[in-house]
């Protein structure tokens, strides 16, 4: 159990915590006793969203918390609480229902960041009740965090190489199966767009494979831009512009915290993860404006842009994937400036090519208050990727619409019969927010999950 939760027995000793709506504040407050009203007179406190107040007893010993929240949707009100709370046992005064996501909350507040600095503190303690469901509790915590920390360590740590021992890994907890094809081996076996990509750097590239689950189930396939640091090549990022690049294998790191949900709530699914891993390096080597690559689909690819290399590798991994015909496919990249421009770093971009699909992910999104938003797949725009050599420039050169024209690039690989959802987020949190601490970040994972449960689980 991870340390920000409590062993269920503790309840008797552990420090209530009510979350109040602030409508309900003033109704609340005349029900307490003197005590309770004379404190919070005395300690200022209005009852706005977001204070919190601890409340003692006549000895002088903490007796409750009282945090005022919007609305019972908001759990991550419960997120600011286990770094700021003193060291203890605490439960929440809600309903089952609420009380789930407001400990998933709690669990990601607790989160640190701690491979190369010491944690600030230990994280108060919430105590879980019988009546939870705890498995599902700790699988959404961890898997957020594995998010959170494969996008949290640099470069120097989690190259491609080192992206493939965490693949790995996961698949030996799991007893999932594990390959993967690195460096010139992708070339004798048709990825030529993953290997071009990333031939620069020392670390060689490769394409990680991850199979999961029984073959007579519904197939899902996972594709995640896996560009462990991309300094755009030879058409050089500026150094704040290069700054984050560390997380342009969000995408990897989501489809694995997403592929682990799966895993240990044992959906009947046939899960297939496939990542290209590569770094986008500057070197005698590294590949040019005005290259042609021959895709693994072949589908010829010229080279407008070196720093539009996501959409060159995922390419090769959609092909891929789509060779099995799987039931569905998603793909998530950290993939364009212009899906930030479009909707800000907190809302992730999602593209579809059936509408239903796309329809009732963001319904399950919405319930989890975990927000996405569709942008179209508009095809007028297509002529902006036309080449005078090639089939097509991985590079919109008049720079409109790009989220828009990099998804309509990733559509020449998927067949249109195959459902397919495709991705572009931030995977980063600018600023710390209740449990959201500024770093690496899963986005729409949560919704993603419960589409999926609700999907193939009937």
């Amino acid at each position: 159990m991870l340390n920000c939760f409590a062993n269920t027995k503790l309840k008797k000793t552990a420090i209530p915590i009510h979350f109040i709506i602030k409508e309900n504040f003033a109704a609340w407050l005349k029900q307490q006793t003197p005590f309770i009203k004379n404190w919070l007179t005395t300690t200022q406190f209005q009852g706005e969203v977001g204070q919190v107040r601890l409340i003692p007893n006549q000895t002088g010993h903490l007796a409750q918390v009282i945090c005022i929240v919007s609305d019972f949707k908001n759990f991550w009100a419960a997120g600011a609480l286990p770094l700021s709370l003193p060291e203890g046992q605490y439960y929440f005064e809600l309903s089952q229902d609420d009380y789930l996501q407001f400990a998933i909350g709690w669990g990601l507040g607790a989160y640190q960041f701690t491979r190369y600095k010491k944690p600030m503190r230990l994280p108060a303690q919430l105590v879980l009740s019988k009546e939870l469901d705890q498995h599902y509790i700790q699988n959404m915590v961890e898997s957020i965090y594995l998010v959170r920390t494969l996008i949290n360590i640099p470069t120097d740590d989690m190259g491609p190489s080192e992206l493939s021992a965490a693949a790995s890994h996961l698949a030996k907890q799991f007893k999932a199966t594990f390959k993967e094809i690195v460096g010139k081996e992708l070339l004798k076996q048709n990825f030529a767009s993953i290997y071009t990509v990333g031939r620069a750097s020392d670390d060689a590239p490769r394409l990680l494979d991850l199979r999961w689950g029984n073959k007579k189930h519904p197939k899902v396939t996972l594709v995640g831009k896996g560009v462990c640091f991309d300094t755009g090549g030879l058409d050089i990022k500026t150094a704040s512009g290069m700054l984050l690049m560390k997380k342009d294998m969000g995408g990897a790191a989501h489809v694995l915290g997403l592929a682990r949900m799966i895993m240990d709530a044992k959906l009947p699914i046939c899960l297939r993860v496939l990542i290209p891993a590569v770094e986008n390096s500057v070197s005698g080597n590294a590949y040019r404006p005005g290259d042609v690559i021959t895709s693994h689909k072949g589908i010829t690819i010229e080279v407008g842009n070196t720093d539009a290399e996501g959409r060159v590798v995922l390419a090769d991994a959609l092909s891929a994937a789509v060779a099995e015909k799987p039931d569905l496919l998603i793909d998530i990249a950290t993939l364009t400036g212009a899906a930030r421009i479009a909707l800000g770093s907190e809302l992730p971009a999602v593209f579809a090519n059936q509408d239903p699909v796309v329809e009732d992910l963001i319904a399950h999104a919405n319930r989890l208050a975990d927000p996405i938003w569709r942008l179209p797949l508009f095809g007028l725009y297509r002529d902006a990727l036309n080449s005078p050599i090639a089939d097509i420039n991985n590079n919109n050169a008049d720079g409109y619409a790009g989220a828009i024209t990099a998804g309509l690039f990733l559509k020449e690989f998927v067949p249109d019969e195959i459902p397919w959802l495709h991705f572009d987020l931030m995977a980063w949190n600018l600023k710390t927010r209740a449990g959201r601490p500024q770093g690496g970040e899963a986005m729409a994972l949560r919704g993603l999950f419960s589409y999926l449960a609700a999907r193939f689980q009937k």
